[in-house]
């Protein structure tokens, strides 16, 4: 019995030692447990990787639907346009032809304009031109007796004569006298007096283009009224002509208004043609 007890004793010992042993070795890492020891760290990368994973798609799908609701926004504020359906090439080719045809523009704008300064050019000459032509047309129908004609003058009365009759030079020498004088327009009676006018002694008075002119003589001429005035009163001159010779009564008036509606036929030209 004695002997029982040290090896029971010895036995318990060497159990009490394996199990501290066991308990040692469960504590340490060591090459002898690789799978227990690297299992929780690496659950514990893989966790990582997948939440890190995760947290950069969420971040870019919201990034994505932020992009998105944007150009939906965009979209929305210019639905007339239809700018932004184009591509970078289209957009490019737009604005090339926007720009050949705005060039195409303002050439024919420059174009246009100086059209329209030539049209007003010639307008301006063509109403110059027309102004001009009415000025002569008026001027040279007075003066050819064609047209009516008012203005300052003189009328002179002039009688047959007590001494004799007046003869045709002397009433030719008045008018004259009147035309030297300044006189623009003058009748004689009913007789428009033109270059072509001229006075003959008739049988029964004297006669102005064709026509039997009656005393007494009334002669109108449009002019400066002082000048015509002298050039009839003037002392020696044809006024004192007729007095003197003819024993005639010479009257001179002068008016601001003188009116000659007297008007000359158109002669007919047999040989004379107008240039064109």
């Amino acid at each position: 019995m004695a002997m029982r007890k040290p090896e029971a004793d010895d036995t318990l010992s060497r159990m009490h030692r394996q199990h501290a042993k066991d308990k040692e070795n469960d504590r340490v890492e060591t090459g002898s447990f690789p799978v227990v020891a690297r299992k929780p760290k690496r659950t514990s990368s893989l966790d990582a990787n997948r939440n890190k994973a995760r947290l950069i798609t969420n971040v870019f799908v919201v990034l994505l639907c932020a992009m998105l609701g944007y150009g939906y926004v965009i979209q929305l504020n210019n639905t007339r346009s239809a700018y932004e359906t184009m591509s970078e090439e289209e957009l490019t080719r737009l604005i090339s032809e926007t720009s050949n045809q705005i060039q195409q523009q303002e050439q024919r704008r420059d174009e246009l304009q100086e059209q329209l300064n030539s049209l007003q050019e010639a307008s301006d000459k063509q109403q110059e031109a027309q102004r001009i032509a009415e000025q002569n047309e008026q001027t040279s129908g007075i003066l050819s007796g064609r047209l009516p004609a008012e203005g300052e003058g003189v009328t002179i009365r002039v009688t047959h004569g007590s001494i004799e009759a007046v003869d045709a030079a002397t009433m030719f020498s008045l008018i004259e006298e009147l035309r030297n004088a300044g006189a623009e327009v003058i009748a004689i009676n009913d007789v428009r007096v033109i270059t072509q006018t001229y006075i003959a002694d008739g049988e029964n008075g004297l006669i102005c283009d064709g026509q039997t002119l009656s005393s007494p003589y009334v002669i109108k001429a449009i002019g400066d009224s002082q000048n015509l005035q002298n050039a009839v009163n003037i002392a020696g001159g044809v006024g004192s002509r007729l007095k003197v010779k003819f024993g005639a009564e010479v009257d001179v008036t002068s008016s601001d208004l003188v009116k000659i509606d007297e008007v000359a036929s158109v002669p007919q030209y047999r040989y004379a043609k107008t240039v064109e």
